[in-house]
């Protein structure tokens, strides 16, 4: 049997239950990783059946010191970490910027950011030690052109891309890479949920926000998990070992920003 671009590698998913964090996982289980997931879904987690490679932990990723006890206890068991997917991220709140809660513009930046950094932070010294490893942190098209009523999670993910770039100069010299994925807007429930507030803040119907989204990229249609999840896996093999530091947009091309 052949072995799968990733066979032997570690790989950790954050928000891995559902989603683009689930896609991730099932490929790189596919191509012979071991991997864990950690959600803080716990029926999503229950839910994902990936055989005997798949370990999965119930997780709040902003929690500094859960982040530190996974890696002590579950990250350790896997005996290293090869791969690092920060997907973790959540769409806040929806509306003009003087109408948004304080609360609730912290809770977006710090799922959609914060939890970058602790993972990162715990992830970096193994792959140091080993001289090797990739990390791949979700950005998103409103990091790279702004998304009007939703300022909390354009900025985070701005703040993602400078991340990404600034890590990538820091690792480099020790054989890590660091890249950034783009996604446009990504098919499924998280999404159509963007699209309900997004309507409601706008005082449209839904319908009429799909649309808008669907014209704005050069294919006219959603991109899927699956495409992202392709894209990551890419990004960490090695066909891709000399990207590094890069933003890998995956949206169908966006074209046209009108709100």
């Amino acid at each position: 049997m052949a072995r799968g671009q990733h066979e032997g590698r570690r790989v950790l998913v954050t928000a891995g239950a559902a989603g683009i964090g689930k896609a991730a996982a099932e490929v790189f289980l596919r191509e012979g990783a071991r991997v864990h997931i950690c959600d803080i879904d716990q029926a999503a987690l229950n839910a994902f059946e990936g055989g005997t490679r798949l370990s999965k932990s119930l997780l709040d990723v902003t929690d500094e010191a859960a982040v530190s006890a996974l890696f002590e206890k579950e990250i350790a068991e896997l005996g290293g970490l090869d791969v690092l997917v920060n997907n973790a991220g959540i769409a806040g709140p929806a509306g003009a910027l003087e109408t948004l809660d304080y609360r609730e513009w912290q809770r977006c930046v710090s799922v959609n950011i914060d939890s970058q950094f602790l993972f990162s932070r715990a992830a970096i010294p193994l792959m140091k030690q080993q001289e090797s490893g990739a990390i791949i942190n979700l950005s998103s098209t409103a990091g790279l052109f702004g998304f009007p009523m939703r300022s909390p999670y354009a900025a985070a993910k701005w703040a993602v891309i400078g991340l990404t770039k600034t890590m990538a100069m820091e690792l480099g010299p020790f054989g890590i890479r660091v890249n950034a994925i783009a996604p446009g807007s990504v098919a499924g429930p998280r999404m159509d949920r963007v699209i309900d507030a997004t309507a409601k803040a706008q005082g449209v119907l839904p319908e009429e926000v799909r649309r808008n989204f669907e014209s704005q990229v050069s294919l006219r249609t959603f991109v899927t998990a699956s495409d992202i999840a392709n894209m990551i896996s890419f990004a960490c093999s090695e066909a891709g070992a000399r990207i590094s530091g890069q933003v890998l947009a995956v949206d169908g091309h966006t074209e046209n920003l009108s709100s």
